[in-house]
């Protein structure tokens, strides 16, 4: 079955970020955005990955996404999915958010994630090699988020149950132990949630793993020996039974210290941690291997093609990594791209076999 294709037509915005009221119209299946730095490229490029996955990609917290002295921010955009048009809104009003699709409000926002799939590639995703776990995990769920809906009701399930159970060791007072029964029904609900979410993220695993190595191969063009390898207790026992392993050392150190929210992936190149040992050129390579295998497996578990954001990536790449890119990008059945650069003359040269497809916008 041939995936639906997703096009993004327009987008509007308001108070977000530098942008105090903006409307933009997209044509191109790959469409440039240029202009100097600080004109707002990357903000629009955040909008639109705003709208698909509800939440900002480069600020966690939705306040520091509202423009200066507004109390929030309104972004709306019109979806194609092969010729269904569809509407979607999202409001941030003193820190209330609401999603819209078709008029219609959500009543869960983990309803829309996967729907209007999108996967971004940018200068700070260094920190997925170079950064600690928590960075690893964040691409790890938005992956899993945009393949299966149920994924992250889950994992906002765990993080509530963790919370309760991390405030409950934190409240006991040195030398006492907590209530043993509200711990073991918490330890309970955490084991069911956690559970489910380590059983996803292994029975992806390979998948990840398979399409990393083999995107890996054809972008560098060489045979080096890369390694994904998933790290979790869990794969020694299950969660019930470690929380009471630990429960000794929790309460003593008031804290879960241990469960699927310490999960990792660790890269290896050539046997030996690739942030040790792995070039800057090695480390693009094994970074865009690794977004463009999220992109492939969303696309083949939503079986919609995502939209493919390019924030800043070509000033320092080679002309081999770059036709390795770009003829991966071009492919007829690839999604709609958006790209930003300083350089508006570098992208046509970059694209000059994509005439056709390029629409170019350049913020002033």
């Amino acid at each position: 079955m041939e995936p639906l294709n997703l096009f993004l037509q327009s987008i509007s915005l308001t108070q977000f970020k530098n942008y105090r009221k903006a409307h933009f119209d997209f044509t191109g299946k790959i469409v440039c955005i240029t202009g100097n730095n600080g004109k707002g490229k990357t903000n629009l490029l955040d909008a639109i990955y705003y709208l698909c996955f509800a939440k900002s990609y480069f600020n966690s917290q939705d306040s520091l996404n509202v423009q200066h002295g507004a109390d929030g921010f309104r972004l709306e955009a019109r979806f194609l999915k092969n010729v269904k048009s569809e509407a979607v809104v999202c409001t941030l009003k003193q820190n209330k958010k609401e999603m819209l699709l078709n008029g219609d409000a959500y009543q869960k926002l983990s309803r829309h994630l996967g729907n209007f799939p999108v996967v971004i590639i940018a200068p700070d995703d260094a920190v997925l090699i170079n950064g600690g776990s928590e960075q690893r995990r964040r691409f790890w769920d938005s992956l899993l988020t945009q393949t299966d809906a149920l994924y992250l009701d889950d994992l906002i399930a765990y993080q509530k149950v963790l919370q309760q159970r991390n405030g409950l060791l934190k409240n006991t007072p040195a030398g006492q132990s907590p209530d043993n029964t509200l711990l073991s029904v918490l330890d309970s609900r955490l084991s069911e949630y956690g559970n489910h979410i380590f059983e996803k993220r292994k029975q992806y695993f390979p998948l990840l793993r398979e399409k990393v190595k083999a995107l890996y191969r054809q972008i560098s063009g060489t045979e080096e020996a890369i390694e994904l390898i998933y790290q979790s207790s869990l794969m020694q026992t299950n969660l019930q039974d470690l929380l009471l392993q630990n429960r000794t050392k929790d309460i003593l150190l008031q804290r879960t210290t241990d469960g699927i929210h310490r999960d990792d992936l660790v890269f290896l190149l050539d046997n030996y941690a690739m942030k040790q040992t792995a070039s800057q050129g090695q480390r693009k390579n094994f970074l865009f291997a690794l977004k463009l295998a999220q992109y492939e497996l969303i696309e083949a578990g939503r079986h919609i093609t995502p939209l493919l954001l390019l924030d800043d990536i070509f000033e320092k790449l080679d002309h081999e990594r770059l036709s390795h890119l770009v003829r991966f990008i071009s492919r007829h059945n690839f999604g709609q791209v958006f790209i930003t650069d300083t350089e508006e003359e570098r992208l046509k040269k970059i694209f000059q076999g994509e005439a056709d497809s390029l629409q170019f916008i350049t913020l002033k």
